[in-house]
């Protein structure tokens, strides 16, 4: 099953209507996105952090999900400085890097880190059937809400059908490398890891008709949109309303 180890946790920040914490973020995120001037992307980054420290963020966890942007922006300071046009502000062998190829490096990495803070504080501390309820009630089409709801809850079952299928070809005697044979078994596995996968829908198809399955997900978790949700909200979206009339002045 998919982690979600900063979902089962008790802060302020949990006890906000998921649907307000989804709203928030996606405000945030985009008014971040489009926003260029330096000192209006600090304040999203010094926001972001607080908002982190709100819903109680184990640095250790919030290291670990960030590493992988960490390397694609370490990608882009290999390339971008070098790469984009502008006034020469230091030479390596061959090579300018630019003042303004620095600045729009720095302008993506502070938009980079600040959005994945957003959802992470507001999105990942709740679960998933928790958040594709959230999505249906603000209306989303329950055609993609169900869609991800079956695959969160069956991508694992998929996966165990994979390591089943790998592990009968490995005691058969397969070694994976770079040839011809290694690439048709490999083909073969997911032939028939499609082939599992709708026999197996099949029958929970089945088995949920049996248990009286209606086409919705139910949920033990009460979307209750109370006072403190729309003070938070109210909040969230004047900061975010702020900092955008900061960026057009």
């Amino acid at each position: 099953m998919i982690e979600e180890t900063l979902a089962f946790r008790d802060s302020f920040m949990h006890r906000i209507n998921p649907c307000v914490r989804i709203l928030c973020a996606v405000i945030l995120s985009f008014a971040c996105a489009l926003s260029s001037d330096f000192s209006v992307l600090a304040c999203y980054l010094f926001l972001s952090f607080v908002f982190a420290w709100i819903a109680t963020l184990p640095v250790v966890q919030v290291v670990k999900r960030l590493k992988p942007v960490m390397l694609f922006l370490l990608m882009t300071w290999l390339v971008l400085p070098v790469t984009f046009d502008g006034r020469p502000l230091y030479s390596v062998f061959i090579f300018d890097i630019t003042l303004e190829g620095v600045l729009f490096t720095c302008m993506i990495t502070l938009k980079s880190v600040s959005i994945l803070l957003f959802f992470m504080a507001f999105v990942a501390t709740m679960t998933v059937p928790s958040m594709g309820h959230a999505l249906e009630k603000m209306h989303l089409s329950p055609k993609m809400v169900f869609l991800i709801l079956m695959t969160y809850r069956y991508i694992a079952v998929i996966q165990e059908e994979y390591d089943r299928l790998y592990r009968a070809a490995r005691i058969r005697g397969f070694t994976p490398g770079t040839n011809i044979h290694s690439y048709k078994t490999f083909a073969y596995l997911a032939g028939m890891l499609f082939i599992r996968a709708s026999m197996r829908s099949k029958r929970v198809h089945q088995a949920m008709i049996c248990r009286g399955f209606d086409g919705t997900f139910k949920t033990i978790d009460k979307f209750r949109m109370d006072t403190v949700s729309i003070i938070f909200c109210v909040t969230v979206i004047s900061t975010a309303a702020v900092l955008v009339a900061a960026q057009c002045l």
